[in-house]
Protein backbone atom coordinates (compact mmCIF):
# COMPACT_ATOMS: atom_id res chain seq x y z
CA UNK A 1 0.00 0.00 0.00
CA UNK A 2 1.34 3.41 -0.93
CA UNK A 3 0.31 6.76 0.48
CA UNK A 4 -0.82 8.42 -2.75
CA UNK A 5 -1.52 7.14 -6.25
CA UNK A 6 -1.43 9.72 -9.04
CA UNK A 7 -3.13 9.05 -12.36
CA UNK A 8 -1.24 10.77 -15.16
CA UNK A 9 2.43 11.64 -15.72
CA UNK A 10 1.93 15.03 -17.29
CA UNK A 11 3.49 18.11 -15.69
CA UNK A 12 0.77 18.30 -13.02
CA UNK A 13 1.08 14.69 -11.90
CA UNK A 14 4.88 14.67 -12.00
CA UNK A 15 5.28 17.84 -9.97
CA UNK A 16 2.71 16.64 -7.46
CA UNK A 17 4.61 13.36 -7.08
CA UNK A 18 7.82 15.30 -6.49
CA UNK A 19 6.16 17.54 -3.89
CA UNK A 20 4.83 14.53 -1.99
CA UNK A 21 8.14 12.68 -2.14
CA UNK A 22 9.97 15.80 -0.97
CA UNK A 23 7.76 15.74 2.13
CA UNK A 24 8.48 12.06 2.78
CA UNK A 25 5.16 10.77 1.45
CA UNK A 26 5.07 7.71 -0.81
CA UNK A 27 3.81 8.61 -4.30
CA UNK A 28 3.30 6.35 -7.31
CA UNK A 29 2.36 7.75 -10.71
CA UNK A 30 0.39 5.58 -13.14
CA UNK A 31 0.81 6.59 -16.79
CA UNK A 32 -0.72 4.99 -19.87
CA UNK A 33 2.01 6.24 -22.23
CA UNK A 34 5.25 4.29 -22.33
CA UNK A 35 7.31 7.16 -23.68
CA UNK A 36 7.26 10.94 -24.03
CA UNK A 37 4.45 12.72 -25.78
CA UNK A 38 4.65 15.07 -28.72
CA UNK A 39 7.04 18.04 -28.52
CA UNK A 40 4.05 20.30 -27.98
CA UNK A 41 5.09 23.93 -27.40
CA UNK A 42 4.26 25.46 -24.05
CA UNK A 43 5.04 28.76 -22.45
CA UNK A 44 6.12 28.79 -18.82
CA UNK A 45 4.49 31.87 -17.37
CA UNK A 46 6.55 33.95 -14.93
CA UNK A 47 4.77 32.64 -11.83
CA UNK A 48 5.29 29.04 -12.94
CA UNK A 49 8.98 29.75 -13.45
CA UNK A 50 9.14 31.20 -9.92
CA UNK A 51 7.49 28.09 -8.46
CA UNK A 52 9.94 25.78 -10.22
CA UNK A 53 12.83 27.94 -9.00
CA UNK A 54 11.57 27.39 -5.43
CA UNK A 55 12.46 23.72 -5.89
CA UNK A 56 15.83 24.32 -7.49
CA UNK A 57 14.72 23.48 -11.02
CA UNK A 58 16.34 26.67 -12.35
CA UNK A 59 14.21 27.61 -15.36
CA UNK A 60 16.55 30.62 -15.67
CA UNK A 61 18.95 28.28 -17.45
CA UNK A 62 16.58 28.31 -20.41
CA UNK A 63 16.76 30.95 -23.13
CA UNK A 64 14.57 33.93 -22.29
CA UNK A 65 14.24 35.19 -25.84
CA UNK A 66 10.77 35.07 -27.31
CA UNK A 67 7.32 36.58 -26.97
CA UNK A 68 6.55 38.22 -23.63
CA UNK A 69 3.01 36.92 -23.52
CA UNK A 70 -0.20 38.40 -24.81
CA UNK A 71 -3.87 38.91 -24.10
CA UNK A 72 -6.03 37.71 -27.00
CA UNK A 73 -3.21 38.34 -29.44
CA UNK A 74 -3.65 42.09 -29.10
CA UNK A 75 -0.55 44.00 -30.26
CA UNK A 76 0.57 45.22 -26.84
CA UNK A 77 3.46 43.61 -24.98
CA UNK A 78 2.73 42.69 -21.37
CA UNK A 79 5.25 44.16 -18.92
CA UNK A 80 5.78 41.43 -16.32
CA UNK A 81 8.76 43.26 -14.82
CA UNK A 82 6.47 45.55 -12.82
CA UNK A 83 5.73 42.58 -10.55
CA UNK A 84 9.29 42.40 -9.17
CA UNK A 85 10.08 39.02 -10.70
CA UNK A 86 13.27 37.40 -11.92
CA UNK A 87 11.26 36.01 -14.86
CA UNK A 88 9.86 38.99 -16.77
CA UNK A 89 9.19 36.96 -19.94
CA UNK A 90 7.36 33.79 -20.88
CA UNK A 91 9.84 30.92 -21.26
CA UNK A 92 9.41 28.94 -24.46
CA UNK A 93 9.61 25.20 -23.81
CA UNK A 94 8.06 21.99 -25.11
CA UNK A 95 5.85 19.78 -22.99
CA UNK A 96 8.05 16.69 -23.41
CA UNK A 97 11.02 18.76 -22.24
CA UNK A 98 9.14 19.96 -19.15
CA UNK A 99 7.91 16.43 -18.42
CA UNK A 100 11.44 15.04 -18.67
CA UNK A 101 12.70 17.67 -16.22
CA UNK A 102 9.91 16.99 -13.74
CA UNK A 103 10.15 13.21 -14.07
CA UNK A 104 13.87 13.30 -13.27
CA UNK A 105 13.13 15.56 -10.31
CA UNK A 106 10.39 13.26 -8.98
CA UNK A 107 12.45 10.09 -9.40
CA UNK A 108 15.46 11.65 -7.67
CA UNK A 109 13.25 12.36 -4.66
CA UNK A 110 11.99 8.78 -4.49
CA UNK A 111 8.67 8.90 -6.33
CA UNK A 112 7.73 5.89 -8.49
CA UNK A 113 6.54 6.23 -12.10
CA UNK A 114 4.84 3.18 -13.64
CA UNK A 115 4.56 3.67 -17.39
CA UNK A 116 2.36 1.51 -19.58
CA UNK A 117 -0.29 1.33 -16.84
CA UNK A 118 -3.72 2.33 -18.08
CA UNK A 119 -6.20 2.92 -15.27
CA UNK A 120 -9.27 0.70 -15.78
CA UNK A 121 -10.93 0.41 -12.35
CA UNK A 122 -11.25 2.72 -9.34
CA UNK A 123 -12.92 1.78 -6.08
CA UNK A 124 -13.21 4.34 -3.28
CA UNK A 125 -14.04 3.66 0.36
CA UNK A 126 -13.76 5.54 3.65
CA UNK A 127 -10.15 4.45 4.27
CA UNK A 128 -8.61 4.72 0.85
CA UNK A 129 -8.71 3.93 -2.84
CA UNK A 130 -8.06 0.81 -4.92
CA UNK A 131 -6.91 1.34 -8.49
CA UNK A 132 -6.58 -1.81 -10.60
CA UNK A 133 -5.77 -3.79 -7.46
CA UNK A 134 -3.27 -1.21 -6.14
CA UNK A 135 -4.16 0.16 -2.73
CA UNK A 136 -3.48 3.73 -1.56
CA UNK A 137 -4.73 6.13 1.05
CA UNK A 138 -5.44 8.79 -1.58
CA UNK A 139 -5.78 9.09 -5.35
CA UNK A 140 -5.15 12.29 -7.29
CA UNK A 141 -6.49 12.40 -10.85
CA UNK A 142 -4.08 14.34 -13.05
CA UNK A 143 -5.07 12.41 -16.17
CA UNK A 144 -6.10 15.24 -18.42
CA UNK A 145 -9.14 16.65 -20.13
CA UNK A 146 -10.54 13.20 -20.91
CA UNK A 147 -9.87 11.94 -17.38
CA UNK A 148 -10.47 8.22 -17.00
CA UNK A 149 -10.77 8.59 -13.23
CA UNK A 150 -13.45 11.23 -13.64
CA UNK A 151 -15.36 8.99 -16.04
CA UNK A 152 -15.08 5.85 -13.89
CA UNK A 153 -16.37 7.71 -10.84
CA UNK A 154 -19.16 9.35 -12.80
CA UNK A 155 -18.17 12.84 -11.69
CA UNK A 156 -20.02 15.51 -13.71
CA UNK A 157 -17.86 17.95 -15.71
CA UNK A 158 -20.17 20.89 -16.37
CA UNK A 159 -19.43 23.65 -18.84
CA UNK A 160 -19.55 24.55 -22.51
CA UNK A 161 -18.76 22.16 -25.33
CA UNK A 162 -16.38 23.12 -28.14
CA UNK A 163 -17.33 25.41 -31.00
CA UNK A 164 -14.27 24.57 -33.12
CA UNK A 165 -11.47 22.05 -33.50
CA UNK A 166 -8.04 23.35 -34.46
CA UNK A 167 -4.74 21.73 -35.38
CA UNK A 168 -1.24 22.05 -33.99
CA UNK A 169 1.49 20.72 -36.30
CA UNK A 170 5.26 20.73 -36.03
CA UNK A 171 6.50 21.05 -39.59
CA UNK A 172 9.54 21.64 -41.75
CA UNK A 173 9.16 23.72 -44.88
CA UNK A 174 10.64 22.83 -48.25
CA UNK A 175 10.15 26.44 -49.39
CA UNK A 176 8.78 29.62 -47.82
CA UNK A 177 7.16 32.74 -49.24
CA UNK A 178 7.74 36.23 -47.89
CA UNK A 179 4.56 35.81 -45.81
CA UNK A 180 6.22 33.23 -43.56
CA UNK A 181 7.60 34.90 -40.39
CA UNK A 182 11.39 34.92 -40.35
CA UNK A 183 11.69 34.85 -36.56
CA UNK A 184 9.70 34.32 -33.38
CA UNK A 185 7.77 37.43 -32.46
CA UNK A 186 4.81 38.66 -30.46
CA UNK A 187 1.64 36.66 -31.07
CA UNK A 188 0.08 39.53 -32.98
CA UNK A 189 2.93 39.51 -35.53
CA UNK A 190 2.78 35.80 -36.46
CA UNK A 191 -0.97 35.38 -36.99
CA UNK A 192 -2.96 35.46 -40.24
CA UNK A 193 -6.58 35.14 -41.38
CA UNK A 194 -7.36 34.36 -45.02
CA UNK A 195 -10.43 32.86 -46.74
CA UNK A 196 -11.87 31.33 -43.59
CA UNK A 197 -8.52 30.05 -42.35
CA UNK A 198 -6.72 31.45 -39.30
CA UNK A 199 -3.21 30.56 -38.19
CA UNK A 200 -0.13 31.21 -36.14
CA UNK A 201 3.18 30.16 -37.71
CA UNK A 202 6.28 30.45 -35.53
CA UNK A 203 9.90 29.55 -36.40
CA UNK A 204 11.40 27.29 -33.71
CA UNK A 205 15.07 28.05 -34.33
CA UNK A 206 15.98 24.48 -35.32
CA UNK A 207 14.70 24.66 -38.88
CA UNK A 208 11.19 23.69 -37.84
CA UNK A 209 8.01 25.68 -37.45
CA UNK A 210 5.06 25.47 -35.09
CA UNK A 211 1.91 25.75 -37.21
CA UNK A 212 -1.40 26.32 -35.44
CA UNK A 213 -4.38 26.62 -37.74
CA UNK A 214 -8.11 26.24 -38.07
CA UNK A 215 -10.91 26.89 -40.51
CA UNK A 216 -14.41 28.26 -40.21
CA UNK A 217 -15.56 25.97 -43.03
CA UNK A 218 -13.51 22.78 -42.59
CA UNK A 219 -13.97 21.24 -39.16
CA UNK A 220 -12.13 17.95 -38.60
CA UNK A 221 -13.16 15.52 -35.89
CA UNK A 222 -11.45 15.93 -32.50
CA UNK A 223 -9.67 12.58 -32.91
CA UNK A 224 -9.18 12.63 -36.68
CA UNK A 225 -5.57 12.07 -37.78
CA UNK A 226 -3.71 15.07 -39.21
CA UNK A 227 -2.77 14.46 -42.83
CA UNK A 228 -0.05 16.06 -44.93
CA UNK A 229 -2.75 17.05 -47.43
CA UNK A 230 -4.67 18.98 -44.77
CA UNK A 231 -1.54 20.83 -43.64
CA UNK A 232 -0.54 21.61 -47.24
CA UNK A 233 -3.97 23.04 -48.05
CA UNK A 234 -3.83 25.33 -45.03
CA UNK A 235 -0.27 26.46 -45.79
CA UNK A 236 -1.17 27.28 -49.40
CA UNK A 237 -4.29 29.23 -48.44
CA UNK A 238 -2.52 31.23 -45.77
CA UNK A 239 1.03 31.67 -47.07
CA UNK A 240 0.77 31.20 -50.83
CA UNK A 241 1.68 28.46 -53.29
CA UNK A 242 5.38 29.32 -52.92
CA UNK A 243 5.24 27.92 -49.37
CA UNK A 244 5.68 24.15 -49.60
CA UNK A 245 5.54 21.52 -46.90
CA UNK A 246 8.64 19.43 -46.29
CA UNK A 247 7.42 17.17 -43.49
CA UNK A 248 5.10 16.96 -40.51
CA UNK A 249 6.96 15.59 -37.49
CA UNK A 250 4.24 15.83 -34.89
CA UNK A 251 0.61 16.91 -34.84
CA UNK A 252 -2.43 17.00 -32.58
CA UNK A 253 -5.88 18.58 -32.27
CA UNK A 254 -7.33 20.91 -29.66
CA UNK A 255 -10.62 22.72 -29.14
CA UNK A 256 -12.18 25.56 -27.18
CA UNK A 257 -14.34 23.58 -24.74
CA UNK A 258 -14.66 25.17 -21.29
CA UNK A 259 -15.48 23.01 -18.26
CA UNK A 260 -14.75 22.87 -14.54
CA UNK A 261 -15.54 20.47 -11.74
CA UNK A 262 -17.77 21.89 -9.05
CA UNK A 263 -15.72 20.12 -6.38
CA UNK A 264 -12.04 19.13 -6.66
CA UNK A 265 -12.37 16.55 -3.89
CA UNK A 266 -14.61 13.48 -3.93
CA UNK A 267 -13.91 11.51 -0.79
CA UNK A 268 -10.40 10.10 -1.04
CA UNK A 269 -10.02 11.28 -4.64
CA UNK A 270 -8.74 14.72 -5.63
CA UNK A 271 -8.57 16.29 -9.08
CA UNK A 272 -5.92 18.63 -10.49
CA UNK A 273 -4.86 20.11 -13.81
CA UNK A 274 -6.95 19.44 -16.92
CA UNK A 275 -8.81 16.68 -15.09
CA UNK A 276 -10.36 19.45 -12.99
CA UNK A 277 -10.71 22.24 -15.58
CA UNK A 278 -10.33 22.82 -19.31
CA UNK A 279 -10.43 26.01 -21.37
CA UNK A 280 -9.33 27.36 -24.75
CA UNK A 281 -5.52 27.53 -25.16
CA UNK A 282 -5.55 31.33 -25.29
CA UNK A 283 -2.82 33.18 -23.45
CA UNK A 284 -0.84 30.00 -22.72
CA UNK A 285 -2.51 29.04 -19.44
CA UNK A 286 -3.06 25.26 -19.44
CA UNK A 287 0.20 23.73 -18.20
CA UNK A 288 0.73 26.67 -15.86
CA UNK A 289 -2.63 26.25 -14.18
CA UNK A 290 -1.90 22.56 -13.57
CA UNK A 291 1.58 23.17 -12.17
CA UNK A 292 0.16 25.78 -9.81
CA UNK A 293 -2.54 23.28 -8.72
CA UNK A 294 0.21 20.78 -7.88
CA UNK A 295 2.25 23.28 -5.87
CA UNK A 296 -0.84 24.29 -3.91
CA UNK A 297 -2.01 20.75 -3.25
CA UNK A 298 1.29 18.97 -2.64
CA UNK A 299 2.25 20.29 0.78
CA UNK A 300 -1.34 20.23 2.02
CA UNK A 301 -1.93 16.62 1.02
CA UNK A 302 1.47 15.61 2.42
CA UNK A 303 0.64 17.13 5.80
CA UNK A 304 -2.73 15.36 5.72
CA UNK A 305 -1.08 12.00 5.00
CA UNK A 306 1.51 12.52 7.77
CA UNK A 307 -1.21 13.50 10.23
CA UNK A 308 0.29 16.94 10.93
CA UNK A 309 -2.27 19.00 9.00
CA UNK A 310 -4.43 21.36 11.03
CA UNK A 311 -8.17 20.97 10.65
CA UNK A 312 -9.43 22.17 7.28
CA UNK A 313 -6.03 22.53 5.60
CA UNK A 314 -6.88 20.21 2.71
CA UNK A 315 -10.16 22.08 2.17
CA UNK A 316 -8.16 25.20 1.29
CA UNK A 317 -7.07 23.48 -1.94
CA UNK A 318 -10.66 23.76 -3.21
CA UNK A 319 -11.13 27.20 -1.67
CA UNK A 320 -8.01 28.62 -3.34
CA UNK A 321 -7.59 26.78 -6.61
CA UNK A 322 -11.20 26.54 -7.80
CA UNK A 323 -11.57 30.36 -7.99
CA UNK A 324 -8.12 30.61 -9.61
CA UNK A 325 -9.17 28.29 -12.43
CA UNK A 326 -12.57 29.95 -12.66
CA UNK A 327 -10.76 33.23 -13.27
CA UNK A 328 -8.76 31.67 -16.13
CA UNK A 329 -11.93 30.25 -17.64
CA UNK A 330 -13.44 33.74 -17.61
CA UNK A 331 -10.51 35.55 -19.20
CA UNK A 332 -9.97 32.87 -21.86
CA UNK A 333 -13.67 33.25 -22.68
CA UNK A 334 -13.10 36.99 -23.05
CA UNK A 335 -10.13 36.36 -25.33
CA UNK A 336 -12.32 34.25 -27.62
CA UNK A 337 -14.21 37.43 -28.55
CA UNK A 338 -11.07 39.09 -29.90
CA UNK A 339 -9.55 36.03 -31.59
CA UNK A 340 -12.67 34.70 -33.33
CA UNK A 341 -12.41 34.62 -37.14
CA UNK A 342 -14.66 36.95 -39.12
CA UNK A 343 -14.97 39.53 -36.35
CA UNK A 344 -17.63 42.12 -36.97
CA UNK A 345 -17.22 45.87 -36.79
CA UNK A 346 -18.49 46.00 -33.20
CA UNK A 347 -15.75 43.64 -32.04
CA UNK A 348 -13.16 45.61 -34.01
CA UNK A 349 -14.27 48.79 -32.26
CA UNK A 350 -14.04 47.13 -28.87
CA UNK A 351 -10.65 45.72 -29.81
CA UNK A 352 -9.29 49.21 -30.55
CA UNK A 353 -10.48 50.52 -27.20
CA UNK A 354 -8.96 47.59 -25.27
CA UNK A 355 -5.65 48.02 -27.10
CA UNK A 356 -5.57 51.69 -26.04
CA UNK A 357 -6.48 50.66 -22.50
CA UNK A 358 -3.68 48.07 -22.33
CA UNK A 359 -1.13 50.76 -23.14
CA UNK A 360 -1.92 52.50 -19.84
CA UNK A 361 0.53 51.37 -17.13
CA UNK A 362 -2.08 50.37 -14.55
CA UNK A 363 -4.15 48.46 -17.08
CA UNK A 364 -1.06 46.74 -18.51
CA UNK A 365 -0.13 45.70 -14.97
CA UNK A 366 -3.60 44.22 -14.51
CA UNK A 367 -3.46 42.18 -17.72
CA UNK A 368 0.13 41.15 -17.03
CA UNK A 369 -0.77 39.90 -13.55
CA UNK A 370 -3.77 38.06 -14.95
CA UNK A 371 -1.88 36.17 -17.66
CA UNK A 372 1.41 35.60 -15.83
CA UNK A 373 -0.10 34.43 -12.53
CA UNK A 374 1.94 37.04 -10.68
CA UNK A 375 -1.19 38.95 -9.71
CA UNK A 376 -2.92 35.96 -8.12
CA UNK A 377 -3.71 36.28 -4.44
CA UNK A 378 -5.61 33.95 -2.13
CA UNK A 379 -7.72 35.09 0.81
CA UNK A 380 -5.16 36.05 3.45
CA UNK A 381 -2.21 34.86 1.33
CA UNK A 382 -0.08 37.00 -0.97
CA UNK A 383 2.85 36.21 -3.26
CA UNK A 384 6.27 37.25 -1.94
CA UNK A 385 8.89 38.15 -4.57
CA UNK A 386 12.17 36.24 -4.63
CA UNK A 387 14.00 38.56 -2.26
CA UNK A 388 17.78 38.87 -2.13
CA UNK A 389 18.77 38.03 1.45
CA UNK A 390 21.82 38.00 3.67
CA UNK A 391 21.92 35.37 6.39
CA UNK A 392 24.59 34.29 8.88
CA UNK A 393 25.75 31.84 6.19
CA UNK A 394 26.07 34.53 3.53
CA UNK A 395 23.97 35.85 0.64
CA UNK A 396 21.03 33.82 -0.64
CA UNK A 397 17.56 34.21 -2.12
CA UNK A 398 14.13 33.47 -0.70
CA UNK A 399 13.58 30.78 -3.34
CA UNK A 400 16.67 28.91 -2.14
CA UNK A 401 15.27 28.77 1.40
CA UNK A 402 12.18 26.99 0.01
CA UNK A 403 14.01 24.21 -1.83
CA UNK A 404 13.15 21.76 0.93
CA UNK A 405 9.42 22.30 0.48
CA UNK A 406 8.84 23.38 4.08
CA UNK A 407 7.16 26.47 5.42
CA UNK A 408 9.44 29.34 6.41
CA UNK A 409 9.35 31.83 9.27
CA UNK A 410 11.57 34.58 7.86
CA UNK A 411 12.66 37.24 10.34
CA UNK A 412 13.86 40.33 8.46
CA UNK A 413 14.06 42.39 11.65
CA UNK A 414 14.36 41.37 15.29
CA UNK A 415 11.14 39.60 16.18
CA UNK A 416 10.11 37.03 18.74
CA UNK A 417 8.72 33.79 17.37
CA UNK A 418 4.90 33.74 17.37
CA UNK A 419 3.01 31.77 20.02
CA UNK A 420 2.70 28.11 19.15
CA UNK A 421 5.99 27.89 17.26
CA UNK A 422 7.48 24.44 17.83
CA UNK A 423 9.70 24.06 14.77
CA UNK A 424 6.93 23.09 12.37
CA UNK A 425 8.49 25.47 9.82
CA UNK A 426 12.08 26.56 9.18
CA UNK A 427 13.13 29.67 11.12
CA UNK A 428 15.66 31.93 9.42
CA UNK A 429 16.93 35.37 10.39
CA UNK A 430 18.09 37.47 7.47
CA UNK A 431 18.47 41.00 6.18
CA UNK A 432 17.17 42.47 2.95
CA UNK A 433 17.67 45.79 1.23
CA UNK A 434 14.14 45.69 -0.16
CA UNK A 435 12.31 48.61 1.49
CA UNK A 436 8.96 46.85 1.16
CA UNK A 437 10.09 43.94 3.32
CA UNK A 438 12.98 45.21 5.45
CA UNK A 439 12.25 44.70 9.15
CA UNK A 440 9.23 42.44 8.65
CA UNK A 441 8.39 38.99 9.98
CA UNK A 442 7.07 36.74 7.19
CA UNK A 443 5.41 33.35 7.39
CA UNK A 444 5.89 31.89 3.92
CA UNK A 445 4.06 28.76 2.80
CA UNK A 446 5.90 26.11 0.74
CA UNK A 447 4.23 27.52 -2.39
CA UNK A 448 5.70 30.98 -1.83
CA UNK A 449 2.64 32.78 -0.47
CA UNK A 450 2.95 34.75 2.78
CA UNK A 451 0.29 34.50 5.46
CA UNK A 452 -0.14 36.23 8.83
CA UNK A 453 2.49 34.85 11.27
CA UNK A 454 -0.20 34.91 13.95
CA UNK A 455 -1.95 32.17 11.91
CA UNK A 456 0.95 29.72 12.22
CA UNK A 457 -1.34 27.14 13.80
CA UNK A 458 -3.98 27.49 11.10
CA UNK A 459 -1.52 26.63 8.33
CA UNK A 460 1.05 24.39 10.01
CA UNK A 461 -0.58 22.96 13.12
Amino acid sequence: MTDVLIAGAGPTGLLLAAELALAGVGATVLERRRGPGLPRPVGLQPRTAELLDMRGLAPADQELDGPSGHFAGLPVALDHGVWQTRYPRVLNRTQDDVEAMLAAHALALGAVIERGHEVTAVDVDADGVTVDGLRARWLVACDGAHSTVRRLLGVPFPGRTETYVATLAHIRLAAASALVPARAAHFSQVTRQVDGYWSMLTPLGDGGHRFVFGSTTKQPGRDAPVSDTEVTEALTALYGAETRLGEVYGASRFNDATRQLTQYRHGRVLFAGDAAHIHPPLGGQGLNLGVQDAMNLGWKLAATVRGTAPSGLLDTYQAERHPAAERVLRHTAAQRVFTAPNRGENVEALREIVVDLMRLPDANRYFSGLLSGLGLEYPGARRVPDLDLTTASGPTRLSALLHGGRGLLLDLGDHSVPPGFTGQVDHVRAATADPGYRGRLLLVRPDGYAVDPAELGRWFG
